[in-house]
């Protein structure tokens, strides 16, 4: 049993250290990021991989799912916060250290599994809770709606100088962090009410959602 749990715990280290990696290679590589490279960034061996999956299909579909869970994590955080803007505060601020949007450029390449249907209609719903509580509480802007964030934080997600820098072998990225997160509390200060009407409708529910449509010929 005690060497049971062990393997694991080791299984979950690994899954961890993977989506990392994932993460970074993806967004360096997108869609066309294989496994070796991944699994090369992870520090651990492709034999290691195919021992837990059989597949690079299944492989990125457990990636979509460990994702998945950092947002459901996130938002079940944000929602124990007494303070509805913090805990959207706190929401959009660990997506974008997690890096939410870096898994992106699956979508579209895999079908989606049902474990990752069921990770999504909970890390969604979650999502419209803390939304909807900030909405109630008077705190967030009448017209912005999940979607609305959902996008602000893809596009604050993009490369950051952070990662410039650490990709260069910077030695220091603090002042590139505070920067950042100065940048970040300047378009949160957008989502509170007391601003004129956004322009254009509100985006469809679905949009972001459309891209997940299985392609087999973009595989």
């Amino acid at each position: 049993m005690v060497r049971k749990a062990a393997r694991h715990a080791e299984a979950e280290r690994n899954d961890e250290e993977l989506l990392a990696a994932a993460k970074a290679v993806l967004k360096a590589d997108g869609a066309r990021a294989s496994v070796s490279a991944i699994a090369a960034h992870a520090g651990v061996g492709m034999a290691t991989v195919y021992r837990r999956y059989r597949t690079k299909e299944e492989f990125f579909q457990r990636l979509c799912v460990l994702a998945l869970q950092q947002w459901i994590d996130a938002a079940e955080e944000g929602l124990r916060m007494a303070d509805p803007w913090a805990g959207l505060v706190h929401y959009v601020n660990a997506a974008l250290e997690f890096g939410g949007g870096s898994l992106g450029s699956l979508a579209g390449t895999v079908p989606v599994s049902d474990e990752m249907a069921d990770a999504f209609t909970r890390s969604d719903a979650l999502w419209r809770e803390l939304v909807a509580r900030a909405h109630d509480s008077g705190v967030l802007r009448q017209d912005v709606t999940s979607v609305d964030l959902d996008l602000l934080i893809e596009q604050l997600g993009k490369p950051s100088l952070v990662e410039d820098l650490e990709r260069r072998g910077h030695p220091d990225t603090s002042a590139a962090r505070d920067a950042r997160h100065r940048t970040v509390a300047i378009a949160l200060d957008g989502l509170r009410p007391g601003h004129p009407p956004l322009p254009s409708p509100q985006p469809p529910a679905d949009l972001l959602t459309q891209r997940w449509d299985f392609d087999a010929g973009s595989c």
